[in-house]
């Protein structure tokens, strides 16, 4: 059952002069990522077409990840009147798919596909804790809470699993590792950024990837804080059979600190150069 419902949600309270501008194309972005979840629960339930009990976790799963798409859908439409939800998302589901039929994990096993679902969620609860707590709008702000419970416990749900298979197929610590760098370092790949294309930009505009990753990872950059990498990091170490907590876990959500800052500037600087062109192309077409 899910552990909140969409009315609930307090819309009566959206505040339009709370809102920040450069947040309305990052939830427009994650609402056609969330609202996919039927389409992984599809993949899911075929690579794992043998274990009941974890098929019906995977659809409970997907019906709370349909559940924040929504609600990030309907609070970009009040954020944004013209925006048209529904046609955004009709051009993603289009535009980007995955294999709902295969019969084995891309992740080379089940423990991998568990771990990399893991990863999945460590971002994603560490990512709406930090857009919650940098939206001074309270809806977003609420949203963003419950959404970032729910992926906490979406980590559990397949950390849990994955420990069962764990003690079947004994992947060792490098596979693990590899699995879990694999992943996090797909973050960037098509999935968010033809999502923030298909929610931000003309139907008539080409998608290009490297503009889409810019526009989306140059704003959702900005609103992390160490103590969200520091969270995240214990997750992963958990997630591969480290120690959550000490000096190593410590080390490496410091690198990892570093890393993002580094990222997130020239994904800023990149910014602000395209804006710069395109407002000189606007002068020099005013001209003309």
């Amino acid at each position: 059952m899910k552990h909140w419902r969409i009315e609930q949600v307090s819309w009566n309270r959206f505040d339009p002069s709370k809102v920040d501008p450069e947040t309305i194309p990052l939830v427009k972005a994650a609402a056609m990522v969330e609202r996919n979840g039927d389409d992984y629960a599809l993949y899911l339930n075929s690579v794992f077409h043998d274990d009941p009990d974890f098929q019906q976790a995977a659809n409970h799963w997907a019906v709370e990840e349909n559940q924040h798409g929504d609600a990030l859908g309907r609070w970009a439409s009040l954020a944004d009147p013209g925006w048209d939800f529904a046609a955004a998302f009709a051009r993603y589901r289009a535009g980007y798919t995955i294999d709902t039929k295969a019969d084995a994990s891309i992740r080379g096993s089940r423990t991998g596909e568990l771990i990399a679902r893991c990863m999945v969620e460590t971002g994603t609860s560490s990512y709406y804790t930090a857009l919650g707590e940098a939206s001074e709008e309270p809806v977003l702000k609420e949203i963003c809470r419950l959404i970032a419970a729910d992926e906490y416990r979406h980590f559990k749900l397949f950390y849990d699993h994955m420990r069962r298979y764990l003690a079947r197929e004994n992947l060792s610590f490098v596979q693990r590792l590899k699995v879990a760098a694999g992943r996090i370092g797909e973050s960037e790949d098509d999935e968010l950024a033809y999502a923030f294309h298909c929610s931000n930009e003309d139907p008539a505009t080409p998608y290009e990837h490297d503009r889409c990753i810019t526009g989306y990872m140059g704003r959702a950059m900005a609103h992390y804080r160490y103590r969200h990498i520091e969270r995240g990091m214990g997750m992963i170490f958990k997630s591969i059979g480290l120690e959550p907590r000490g000096r190593l876990s410590d080390l490496a959500a410091r690198g990892a600190w570093r890393f993002l800052q580094w990222r997130r500037d020239r994904y800023r600087a990149a910014l602000v150069k395209a804006a710069n062109e395109n407002a000189g192309s606007r002068v020099t077409a005013a001209a003309a």
